[in-house]
């Protein structure tokens, strides 16, 4: 494939998209639907992923912090 450009790219994609959604044989009024709902989709899984990830991390991070300050308290509560 023969890419001269970023924009000629990105159609190139859309159009594969196009041919494995098979949304090109939509009426234009589907393709809306279709693609909102999708966006929509992947826009909340972005979200929640983000989300989820900030918390994980903040747990994370507490839980590393938390073992140089006093070694021993934390690993007699481990063994408890």
């Amino acid at each position: 494939m023969d890419v001269k450009s970023t924009p000629s790219y990105l159609y190139w994609l859309f159009c594969q998209f196009e041919l494995i959604t098979c949304s090109y044989l939509m009426e234009p009024w589907e393709k809306v639907l279709f693609y909102s709902f999708n966006l929509a989709l992947a826009l909340l899984l972005l979200y929640f992923t983000y989300a989820c990830l900030a918390a994980q991390a903040s747990s994370a991070l507490q839980l590393l912090w938390s073992f140089p300050a006093n070694p021993r308290e934390n690993a007699l509560s481990v063994v408890k």
